[in-house]
């Protein structure tokens, strides 16, 4: 049997996907909303709060008017601004502290800094740092020697420290969606680093050659961001299984690229190439190859022939319409609202084409057009 091909119009699933998901949200917006004005919702934010102020050894006088829970009471405010972090006081004695995870969480607008408290939590192992409008990582994360996940996406962020690079016993770092520009070479002394998601910052152009000391990269995402080229560093990253690095400015790919053969999915699709090279059909473990068709006029035979069970996934898509506005940071953030929705969408895709036995041994173009 041939090599399996499928191609799709990219544009006509991207357009179902977004109706479904703007529909979900739609449907989520409903659910909060009757939730917020249910008496159910009520009592549950007046039990949470009398157990908050328990914790905290707030007198009921402090929250109780007559009886009745004030939960817009002044001397509350900070509650509900309290990021959530698990405290090591209040383990039992005699608890083996690796069976336990100490995570901090923050998420929210209002928060355009990290607390002052968090730098005397340096027993933490996990950071969840999501949507927020905080503009620096301080330094004195380099304290920090216990961290194993540090999850910084959807702020502000315009660049990482240099102290980033003390954490020896960091595994995941995702600073995806946020305002980097570059990274910083003493990220490569994070020798432990299994998962490295630099997605969405639109305008990282190339990774410094210190990288290529993280040997134990499995998962490297750099999609959405303005590289004309893959990395040097990222060539030299032996045991690399996943590499997204669509919605670039790629042109070509190196001819040494089947020095990746722990690779086995790679995702070129929205970024300007012409040709595949040969290298490609090299890859002993290559199990999912995903381009976008339209600029392509070359593609080697034996990727066509292969025996290997290879998928080869072909995007047809039209060419997205910028919307003339004055406003410039309107348009970034549209930019930023797409490519995240299209991420959602592929690792949706990506997920449901692994679990298909076979693909059809026939190229079936449909071609079809759709008004949202």
């Amino acid at each position: 049997m041939g090599h399996q091909v499928i191609i799709f119009d990219f544009s006509v699933i991207r357009g179902l996907w977004e109706t479904r998901v703007k529909k979900n949200k739609e449907r989520q917006k409903k659910e909060k909303e009757r939730l917020e004005k249910s008496a159910l919702e009520k009592i549950k934010q007046e039990w949470n709060l009398i157990l908050e102020c328990r914790k905290k050894g707030i007198p009921q006088s402090k929250y109780l008017k007559n009886g009745f829970v004030d939960i817009n009471e002044k001397n509350l405010d900070t509650y509900g601004k309290t990021p959530q972090l698990k405290k090591s006081r209040a383990l039992p004695d005699g608890v083996n502290k690796e069976q336990n995870k100490f995570i901090f969480q923050l998420s929210g607008e209002q928060w355009m800094e990290l607390p002052d408290s968090l730098k005397e939590q340096t027993y933490l192992k996990e950071w969840h740092v999501c949507n927020t409008l905080i503009q620096t990582i301080p330094a004195y994360i380099a304290l920090f020697q216990d961290l194993r996940v540090l999850e910084l996406s959807k702020n502000q962020i315009n660049h990482l420290p240099a102290e980033i690079g003390c954490l020896k016993n960091l595994k995941v770092l995702n600073v995806s969606f946020n305002n980097l520009k570059s990274v910083p070479p003493e990220l490569g002394d994070c020798e432990n680093l299994e998962k490295l998601d630099l997605s969405g910052n639109m305008e990282i152009t190339e990774l410094p050659f210190e990288l290529s000391n993280l040997k134990q990269l499995t998962f490297v995402d750099v999609s959405a961001n303005k590289f004309h080229s893959i990395p040097i560093c990222v060539l030299r990253m032996s045991n690399l299984q996943w590499l997204d690095i669509s919605s670039n400015s790629l042109k070509d790919l190196p001819e040494d690229i089947d020095r990746l053969d722990e690779l086995q999915t790679l995702l070129l699709q929205k970024n300007k190439l012409t040709y595949l090279p040969r290298a490609l059909v090299n890859m002993p473990k290559l199990s999912l190859l995903v381009v976008s068709g339209d600029d392509l006029v070359e593609i080697p035979t034996a990727i066509c022939e292969s025996t290997t069970g290879l998928k080869f996934v072909s995007l047809k898509d039209s060419p997205v319409e910028t919307i003339v506005c004055e406003d410039t940071k309107e348009i970034i953030e549209n930019e930023r609202e797409r490519e995240q929705v299209e991420k959602e969408f592929m690792k949706a895709y990506v997920e449901d084409l692994r679990e298909r036995e076979s693909a059809p041994s026939y190229t079936t173009k449909v071609m079809l057009s759709l008004q949202l």
